[in-house]
């Protein structure tokens, strides 16, 4: 019941019915609507901006301006590069923020205000000012108001201010957007709205879509960061040493950036982008909205992963199965007995007679007097039915710190509903309650969420429960476990995910549902109550068991940081408003997308259609980025590292530069840019491990070495041979280079299956076709000597460096059985 204001408050003009809806479309009209100017997603200019105006661009336009000075047109081919990865780069981010808004739609919080003296629901962006709206548990506040009328009212401000300790309201005070209801209910008239608000955007900006804590990201950015410094010095150094030996310095310019192309690695930005890309849209098709690009990433690499028993093992949907009425000799409440009675009979008043149905009745009140009914008094009013209309003259709405709610009626005392174990704590220890914890246990241990029913004469007072509790009944409740809970996390323990089920319920029941869907527990169970406050002695005891009760919201928050403070990747699902401080810390927050608003809100995913079996599908889009960016990035990296030596030995050597930019280009194209755009979608699901960039460079490095050596040593005994012209030469080492990187190609998409060798081979078929076409052979300059010992020398190069290559992975430590070893998920 709300307490309405005082009388030391102003009451609004629109507190009691709302707004009209006149005063509505006037407020609409003049602007005061909650709609802001910035957007959670891209505009359609910035993304052109971000994928048209990189570092990568820039330094391709400018060695496109350059050739272009030096007079050689036709080596200006690598521009189109620029051009595919603008237009694909932009392409797949517009489909994404497209299909993104789409299910945002479906995710954005909500709120209920009070129009024309009725509630309705209204999307967030068309609160205006002075609109009365409504707040119940888990809901999240979208505009600033000042509070009219509360009912135990308690916000978490800790996305605002970091302070995750609820603040209780009271009249007159502020409520600010961004902050989310965790107990209690209330009212309040919007006060600032959009670009007003204190945190206008704040639950937008954590639905934004950005590659945010990606460690692929990270590694590749911090490849860049080694490359960027290193073209222009060596190009400059490459430009000098061609200069003394060339005829001009239009030819000395060719040379140079013929090796700047090859080391700028111009399509790995795109591609590991458009792997992030299509792993979130292929989430997207199963309702599952990825907040940021790194979610498909970040799952993929979690190894502990904490779940909420209510709402994400089971449905949720709790159902009244019992009602057991206790023996309450001098309680002054009449007692029944002992006797059970189900909800039928508790209906039937006539029936079970005038004693039982005084419980009943009360019973029946207290869930009706709670004006933001949980699951448990869903299933009371659902069980019961209508209460009789009894005066309420106080209450104390339910709180997962608490574990009760109460509800005090006029000349009928107090009623609480709440944990059987916190209740009976405080209860006066009577001989006739003693069995009653006993009873508590046996029917946890089957599975049933107990809860007690308790009495005092007098009220509550400083939310302390009174000394005169006395247990009334026990309400036994189903909830029942998802049907795809077992098969879900049994797939997760196959994959090595250690399980930890945080919950706020009684040990007993959790470890009963935990046996249910198939957790294997390390321990018996742990009471979270008897849980130490200091990280380390926490982590200890999360090693031991995988099954804790009685769970806190800060305690979750703790547990999560626990389990990060030993190198875990942490992953958090839940529902509730007491999940909202865990999922915030967690590496990767999922949330149900039936779960409260501030859940949905401070969530990396959101599963929207409530499916547990989505998870797995994460795990393997995440393995496929991983994985196959893994692949592109050793391919780009590879030519990067033979560019660079080739651009070193030519510049200490003083020779002419083996290879002219176009043909490099098209050395790029057939060995890693086509066929590195199938690697970054291709299906693959392997377990994915740590070390990416370590991996990639003891691969990178070798390979690369082993190309640009092989390369140089055939050009250079072809340069040198009786009767070979440059342009043979280096004919000669482009078909080296390019049968070296076929090799690289092959070795890198491990395991090998026969769509990949077929990509090779047509590959390498269609570089011969441009060979056998001479208008396309003459623009490349393709061509071919008739001296068969320089061909012979080139073959047995290429035979000697692809074994080389294929080594690598077995001889470089923590390279070997990588990749053939990793199993997927069929």
């Amino acid at each position: 019941m709300l307490v309405e204001m005082t009388a030391d408050a102003v009451v609004l003009p629109s507190a009691s019915g709302g707004l009209t809806s006149a005063e509505v479309a006037h407020r609409v009209a003049a602007g005061r609507v909650n709609r802001t100017t910035s957007h959670t997603e891209r505009s359609i200019g910035s993304i052109v901006r971000a994928n048209v105006l990189t570092p990568v661009n820039g330094i391709m336009v400018t060695l496109f301006a350059l050739i272009l000075a030096a007079g050689y047109w036709r080596d200006a081919l690598f521009i189109g590069v620029v051009v595919a990865n603008s237009v694909i780069g932009i392409t797949q981010e517009v489909s994404a923020r497209r299909e993104l808004a789409r299910l945002r739609v479906l995710s954005a919080p909500r709120a209920v205000v009070v129009r024309d003296g009725v509630s309705r629901e209204v999307a967030a962006d068309e609160v205006v000012v002075d609109d009365l709206v409504e707040l119940r548990s888990g809901d999240q506040l979208v505009v600033d108001g000042e509070v009219v009328a509360i009912d135990g009212l308690e916000i978490d401000e800790s996305l605002l201010t970091g302070e995750s300790d609820p603040v209780s309201k009271s009249v007159g005070g502020l409520a600010r957007s961004g902050s989310f209801v965790v107990a209690g209910s209330g009212r309040f008239v919007a006060t600032a709205v959009g670009e007003d608000s204190y945190a206008a955007g704040l639950a937008g900006r954590a639905q934004q879509f950005t590659l945010v804590d990606s460690e692929l990201q990270r590694s590749i950015n911090l490849i860049l960061k080694w490359l960027v410094p290193i073209i222009p010095v060596a190009s400059i150094l490459l430009f000098l040493s061609l200069y003394d030996e060339a005829e001009n310095w239009q030819e000395a310019m060719q040379g140079t950036v013929a090796a700047a192309v090859a080391m700028v690695p111009d399509g790995l930005v795109l591609l590991t982008s458009l792997a992030f890309v299509a792993g979130v849209l292929a989430l997207s098709r199963r309702q599952a909205l990825a907040k940021q690009l790194a979610t498909v990433e970040i799952l993929a690499r979690v190894d502990v992963l904490c779940l909420d028993k209510t709402g994400t093992i089971t449905t949720g949907d709790l159902s009244l199965a019992n009602v057991e009425l206790l023996d309450r000799r001098d309680s002054g409440v009449p007692t029944a007995n002992g006797r059970d009675c189900d909800v039928g009979k508790v209906r039937d008043v006539g029936e079970i007679g005038e004693v039982d149905d005084v419980v009943r009745s009360a019973l029946a009140a207290t869930a009706t007097a709670d004006p933001a009914p949980n699951s448990t008094t869903r299933a009371l009013r659902d069980g019961l039915g209508p209460g009789p209309d009894w005066t309420v003259t106080a209450t104390e709405p339910f709180s997962s710190a608490r574990k009760w709610s109460s509800v005090s009626f006029d000349g009928r005392g107090t009623w609480i509903l709440g944990a059987p174990d916190v209740l009976l704590g405080a209860a006066r220890p009577e001989p006739d309650v003693e069995g009653v914890g006993d009873r508590v246990r046996e029917l946890s241990l089957r599975g049933i969420r107990v809860v007690l029913f308790a009495h005092s004469a007098g009220p509550i007072v400083e939310q302390r429960l009174p000394p005169d509790l006395r247990p009334v009944a026990l309400i036994q409740l189903h909830d029942t476990p998802r049907e795809d809970a077992s098969e879900t996390l049994r797939y997760f323990r196959e994959q090595g995910v250690e399980l930890k089920v945080i919950s706020g319920d009684n040990i007993d029941t959790v470890t009963a549902v935990a046996d249910r869907v198939g957790i294997e527990r390390l321990g018996e169970g742990t009471d979270a109550r008897g849980l130490p406050d200091d990280i380390d002695e926490l982590a200890a005891a999360l090693e031991a068991d995988t099954v804790f009760g009685r769970v806190v919201p800060e305690q979750k928050q703790r547990i999560v940081a626990a389990l990060q403070s030993r190198g875990h990747v942490v992953g958090m699902t839940g529902d509730g408003v007491n999940d909202v401080l865990a999922l915030k810390d967690a590496n990767l927050g999922i949330a149900m997308g039936a779960g409260s608003a501030a859940t949905r809100s401070v969530a990396d995913l959101v599963l929207l259609d409530n499916r547990f079996s989505t998870l797995p599908v994460v795990v393997d889009e995440g393995r496929k980025v991983i994985n196959n960016v893994e692949r592109v990035s050793n391919l780009f990296i590879v030519k990067a590292v033979y560019a660079v030596l080739l651009t070193v030995i030519v510049a200490l050597a003083s020779v002419p530069f083996p290879l002219l930019p176009r043909q490099l280009t098209l050395i790029g194209t057939f060995s890693i840019g086509v066929p590195g755009y199938f690697l970054a979608l291709a299906p693959e699901r392997g377990l994915v491990r740590p070390g990416f960039l370590q991996r990639v460079l003891r691969f990178s490095l070798p390979a690369g070495i082993i190309a640009g050596a092989t390369t140089y040593v055939v050009y250079e005994y072809a340069r040198r041979h009786v009767g070979v012209e440059l342009d043979e030469a280096r004919t000669v080492a482009t078909m080296t280079l390019l049968s070296i990187g076929l090799s690289v190609l092959l070795v890198v998409s491990r395991p090998i299956k026969a769509w990949k060798i077929l990509l090779a081979v047509s590959m390498g078929m269609s570089y011969v076709v441009i060979g056998l076409i001479p208008p396309l052979r003459d623009f490349f300059e393709l061509v071919f000597t008739d001296i068969a010992d320089v061909w012979i020398v080139a073959i047995i190069g290429v035979a000697i460096a692809s074994v080389a290559v294929a080594l690598v992975p077995i001889v470089v430590p923590g390279l070997r059985g990588y990749r053939d070893t990793a199993p997927a998920r069929k």
